[in-house]
């Protein structure tokens, strides 16, 4: 096969089979894959990753407005706010953690907030334990294949708990609400919070502040009617639908979260409609 032909992945997910991060890991996956194109925009979720590659002990991005950077084989991925452009030959055979809102505060000492629009490597992170795990993973792909790799990085997560693996159910229940466009006022007057606690929680443990939390997540709505909806998108009914006060504004938050225009938008599947191909 020619090296920038482009093969069906090979893919594997699952939930967390220890109920302890059941909470915090909405899925665990193993991806191997060959892309034709020389590069993809990865969006914004406002969620969190852990992400190690298996091919090769690098992982690099570079955040919209911001300068490249590059890790080793293994590091998380902060919530992140604008697009990054990454490498897809990096995604030839990857693991990763999705986390669930909150879900990576546990297994760090800094807050989530600290990592916000950042790739940080797991050795800066975790030290020994960070600079390691990619040979435990490799070492468990050869002895078991991609499930077992995966059991390796649920031991290895529940070993780097630093506070207790439950999340905070105030702090979810914000993410909850704001992830269905509930204003933020009015979420802080139903937890009887001031604004400044909501922000200061939000930001510690969610990542982001709740007004940036909730503006990505809307557009992670929109994108989600965009992929499941048949033909083409109705942008004016879908920026009523999804929270936008016209068509204009949808176009101006698309633009500055995706960093292309909402008709240029050209998944490279529904399933992965956060990865948008650039070139050949």
């Amino acid at each position: 096969m020619p090296p920038t032909a482009e093969a069906a992945p090979v893919a594997l997910t699952v939930r967390p089979s220890a109920p302890a991060l059941a909470p915090l890991a909405g899925a665990l996956g193993y991806l191997e894959g060959r892309y034709a194109h020389a590069a993809e925009l990865a969006l914004p979720t406002g969620g969190a990753q852990l992400l190690v590659n298996l091919d090769r002990d690098v992982l690099s991005s570079a955040p919209a407005g911001g300068p490249p950077v590059r890790t080793g084989g293994a590091a998380l991925q902060g919530p992140y706010t604008r697009p990054a452009l990454i490498d897809p030959a990096q995604q030839r055979a990857v693991v990763w953690v999705a986390f669930r809102p909150a879900g990576p505060y546990p297994f760090l000492t800094a807050p989530v907030g600290a990592l916000s629009d950042r790739l940080v490597g797991l050795d800066e992170l975790w030290g020994r334990d960070g600079a390691v795990l990619r040979e435990r993973l490799l070492q468990a792909r050869a002895a078991g294949g991609p499930e077992a790799c995966l059991r390796e990085l649920e031991r290895a997560l529940l070993h780097r708990a630093v506070r207790p693996l439950e999340p905070d159910p105030a702090v979810r229940l914000a993410a909850a609400l704001l992830d269905r466009g509930t204003p933020v006022t009015e979420v802080a007057d139903r937890l009887g919070w001031t604004s400044r606690r909501l922000v200061s929680r939000c930001t510690e443990q969610l990542g982001l502040p709740p007004k940036r939390y909730a503006r990505v997540r809307r557009f992670q709505r929109l994108l989600r009617r965009v992929n499941t909806g048949p033909g083409t998108p109705d942008w004016a009914l879908l920026a009523a639908d999804c929270g936008y006060h016209d068509q204009a504004h949808l176009i101006h938050e698309f633009r500055a979260l995706a960093g292309i225009t909402p008709t240029a938008y050209a998944p490279r599947s529904p399933r992965a409609r956060n990865h948008v191909p650039l070139g050949g």
